[in-house]
């Protein structure tokens, strides 16, 4: 979902992305994308296929029952990033963020914004930060708010930090259109923070 709305957006700003996909290749691609097969299982390949990028965004989301896989793919891919000497954008999930007004706490331990279903991957999502903030490569983490779906491109978006980004009903969301913009946008102008949110 993330993945394509990205090299959409690239392609719209007039990059030429390079999209790797895991199982099947994409449909329709916009006029300058080149698609190729590849897999976190294969850094090797990973390195070689990143060679000459500027930039590298990993929008991975693992099959149900996977969700421990998710530090370790993270992991493949910063070691990618790094042999291929490119920076690396990780999209990853909201648990790792502070909750608004209680900094000492975390999205992933509030059943408002993680229900049960969710907790898995919220979980995950934790442990790959921590596996980015281990590696020595040039990352940026990107919290997406707690709803994350497809939606309009409005092209605005709020940035923060560490904490959830909510609006005056509490309610945490962005497109994932919108998202891709704010992905494009750090890797165009870089903010400085390891670690952002947007909403």
């Amino acid at each position: 979902m993330v993945g394509s709305r990205v090299v959409d957006e690239a392609a719209a700003r007039g990059h030429e992305p390079l999209a790797v996909f895991r199982r099947r290749k994409p449909a329709a691609l916009p006029s300058g994308v080149t698609a190729v097969a590849g897999n976190a299982d294969d850094p090797g390949r990973l390195s070689r296929l990143f060679g000459g990028i500027d930039a590298i965004v990993a929008a991975t989301c693992p099959a149900p029952g996977y969700e421990h896989t998710v530090a370790a793919t993270t992991t493949a891919l910063l070691d990618a990033a790094e042999a291929a000497r490119a920076r690396i954008l990780v999209v990853g999930g909201a648990a790792p963020l502070r909750i608004p007004g209680h900094p000492d706490r975390l999205v992933l331990d509030s059943p408002e914004y993680v229900p049960d279903a969710w907790r898995s991957i919220a979980a995950a999502s934790v442990a790959q930060l921590d596996a980015c903030r281990a590696h020595r490569t040039d990352w940026v983490y990107l919290s997406p708010p707690a709803i994350l779906e497809p939606g309009t491109r409005t092209g605005t978006y709020q940035r923060g930090t560490t904490t959830l980004i909510t609006g005056a009903d509490g309610t945490s969301r962005i497109s994932a259109e919108d998202l891709a913009v704010a992905v494009l946008d750090e890797l165009e102008s870089p903010g400085g923070d390891k670690h952002f949110t947007v909403g």
